[in-house]
């Protein structure tokens, strides 16, 4: 499921979210849309995520992912094809609404919520090694970027459909409701060993997991969820916009900027790796908050890259902070609320991290427009990530409710 899941993500890194910032870059020359208006579909991608968030969140808690992950590969696959036939702008949101949809159900959220229930002492090792898809996504970012300018948009769209679906339908196949129901334990302990594991992993003696209600209560809950959220101001704009900027700005072709997204992959492997090696050795709100200001530091040096050094920079704060704390974010709410409704938890914090989703993309998007290039809109969201820092120190982990006398 491990594999799986990466396979999964590497199809949604490499054909939609590292690659979208080239998309950006080839239909702002071709069709004459704007930042704003191109960043407007990143904006209801995520809007449409946070809509979606609790229904899927329940469905999930109640029935399973891998039905819904089923559903999303077609939906992603069958988006692309439709966004390479679109001739006005209303066409592109229709077809990007569906490609949107389609990520939602088959990816990040579904496929976390399916590992989280099948790895506890081993949860942020088990996210961490699937988040390697998500980062090798990047390394297909050039054969997208050439694409893009070698057959143009329209092939590059309706290819990346046929592969979705080809590829993608298979993993989706693996993926599995609980352990419990296919006579497994989590972790793939024996039951005794199982039961001793979890025994010591809880804080309170006869403590249950969290009910969604109950999480909501929490400050942990909220802080985790804004911290995540200013995360997402830099990663969100990044992913969209980074492409372009080192266009105009630095003077950079497609193709050229494309491998300083390679790069920036080959660095969140990086912070993978080193996650999957201290991901339960150290408190990961800290390991957090320290991603936050690298975060900060390397949209900065982006901002103000005035040659190949600074983009090296760049990808390396960057690129680690992304692949470190990206894992965690799950990972750690699992661990302070449990799984047994980890679906609606998630769910809900969807609704709340969409302010950096679609803050990120649309801030840097208008002010880029408005001022003719990124460096006011950049800046402003690097000190948005360093003050986001906080809210992971402060999100202590809560004290888990008593189980019932009955």
């Amino acid at each position: 499921m491990v594999g799986a899941g990466c396979g999964l993500q590497f199809l949604q890194a490499g054909l939609l979210h590292h690659a979208f910032g080239g998309y950006v870059a080839v239909l702002q020359d071709d069709r004459g849309w704007s930042k704003t208006a191109l960043s407007g579909a990143a904006a209801l991608q995520q809007m449409e995520a946070a809509i979606l968030g609790p229904i899927l969140g329940w469905i999930m808690d109640r029935f399973g992912p891998q039905g819904v992950i089923r559903v999303g590969v077609f939906l992603f696959g069958g988006g692309f094809m439709l966004l390479s036939r679109v001739e006005t702008l209303l066409q592109f949101y229709a077809a990007f609404i569906v490609v949107a949809l389609g990520s939602s159900l088959c990816g990040f959220f579904p496929v976390n919520v399916a590992l989280i229930h099948w790895f506890e002492r081993k949860r942020a090792r088990a996210l961490s090694a699937m988040s390697i898809g998500l980062a090798l996504g990047g390394i297909f970012v050039p054969a997208v970027g050439w694409s893009l300018v070698t057959y143009g948009w329209r092939a590059t769209a309706f290819a990346s459909g046929v592969i979705a679906i080809v590829a993608g339908f298979p993993l989706a196949m693996v993926m599995r409701r609980r352990p419990e129901d296919h006579g497994e334990t989590v972790d793939g302990l024996p039951p005794e060993t199982e039961s001793k594991a979890h025994s010591v992993d809880q804080p309170v003696s006869g403590s249950r997991d969290f009910t969604a209600r109950e999480a909501l209560r929490t400050p942990a809950f909220w802080l985790l969820s804004l911290g995540h959220g200013f995360a997402l101001f830099v990663v969100g704009a990044v992913s969209v916009h980074a492409i372009a900027h080192m266009k105009e700005a630095l003077g950079y072709t497609v193709s050229a900027a494309a491998a300083i997204i390679t790069l920036l992959t080959i660095c969140q492997i990086v912070g993978v790796i080193i996650g999957w090696a201290i991901g339960e050795r150290y408190e990961k709100r800290f390991i957090a908050a320290a991603c936050m200001l690298m975060h900060a530091l390397g949209l900065l040096c982006l901002t103000y890259a005035t040659g190949l050094p600074w983009l090296v920079a760049f990808t390396a704060l960057h690129g680690v902070a992304w692949g470190l704390r990206g894992p965690f974010m799950q990972a750690i709410r699992a661990d302070y609320f449990g799984r047994s409704a980890i679906g609606m938890i998630l769910g809900l914090s969807f609704m709340i991290i969409v302010i950096g989703q679609i803050g990120g993309p649309m801030i840097a998007g208008v002010l880029a427009d408005a001022t003719g290039n990124y460096r006011l809109g950049f800046t402003l969201l690097a000190l948005l990530a360093a003050l986001g820092s906080m809210f992971f120190v402060l999100a202590k982990r809560p004290v888990r409710p008593l189980r019932s006398a009955s």
